[in-house]
């Protein structure tokens, strides 16, 4: 049995740039993963099977060719029976399908063999799913495909919070009206702390926050009722939406952060999925030992 994580991806900020002839929107981003994903089992088989449970199965009710299956069958090579536990709302704007195909591709590597380039299979599949190979903090460029690993980024405490509406992407491209450009000279990605992350994000929009909130309002009540949480250091959409994420100062603000939001949301009946989570630190420098600490995985 082999398991893949397919981590949720978050846009920290994300710019866009006039649509290319080919259709695609070429973009800048900053795209993180948290420690809160789906989770895909896979297992020898005679013949290729998905079958999907978890708390977000539905949404994907009726999909026999979603991300997971196609990106089995671009590899090609036999069998496997698949298993996609999904805990991430579908079509939110983290990344939750691309995750999953992700997970499909390097799983079934393991499993199959062979030399498949893992990062040019991707692509083709889409736009989001390169990056989401290797989830590590990474510069998206092109449409999704030119990506450069950050150097080093801290630990962050994260929440993030999905209203429970649908966005469609199409949608929410159509009503763009303001762009950012992709002429931003991108720093070196060595990020030492929080306040300095936070310093680069406030020179930063998600360009398409504007257009999903004239689509979604609620998704402006995430963020004013986020932003007014106690440790709340910054507040954001994802991707095309509707998931919102907060930076809190550490993982009890966020816990409680997390608290305070469920309680509203069950007083209220909003409905809203409310998940405290992290961002593993990645290469941080310690002036006093100097040298780079790798990766960690302590979580909430």
């Amino acid at each position: 049995m082999i398991t893949e994580r397919a981590s949720a991806k978050i846009n920290l900020f994300l710019h866009v740039g006039a649509k290319r002839a080919d259709g695609f929107h070429p973009l800048q981003s900053l795209a993180v993963f948290t420690g809160m994903g789906d989770t895909l089992e896979i297992a020898p088989a005679p013949e290729l099977s998905l079958t999907i449970d978890g708390p977000f199965a539905k949404g994907l009710d009726g999909e026999g060719d979603n991300l997971v299956l196609r990106a089995a069958q671009a590899l090609g090579a036999g069998g496997a029976k698949l298993k996609l536990t999904k805990n991430l709302p579908v079509a939110s704007g983290i990344g939750g399908g691309s995750a999953d195909a992700a997970a499909a591709l390097r799983g079934l590597k393991q499993l199959w063999g062979g030399d498949a380039d893992l990062h040019v299979m991707a692509a083709a599949l889409g736009s989001d799913i390169p990056v989401c190979v290797d989830s590590v903090p990474c510069f998206m460029e092109g449409r999704g495909e030119i990506l450069r690993p950050v150097e080093s980024l801290p630990r962050l405490a994260m929440l993030l919070v999905n209203p429970g509406v649908a966005v469609p992407t199409r949608d929410v491209f159509a009503g763009l009206v303001t762009r950012s450009g992709v002429e931003m000279t991108l720093p070196s990605g060595r990020f030492r702390d929080t306040a300095d992350l936070l310093r680069f994000l406030e020179t930063t929009r998600n360009d398409l926050e504007a257009p999903a909130r004239i689509l979604q309002p609620v998704i402006g009540e995430v963020l004013t009722a986020m932003a007014a949480l106690p440790g709340a250091l910054f507040t954001r959409m994802s991707g095309s939406g509707a998931t919102c994420f907060g930076l809190f100062a550490d993982d009890d603000c966020c816990r409680r952060a997390a608290e305070i939001l469920e309680k509203t949301s069950l007083e209220k009946n909003l409905g809203w999925w409310v998940a405290p989570s992290f961002v593993p630190e990645t290469g941080i420098l310690h002036e006093d030992i100097g040298q780079d600490i790798g990766p960690t995985d302590r979580g909430l």
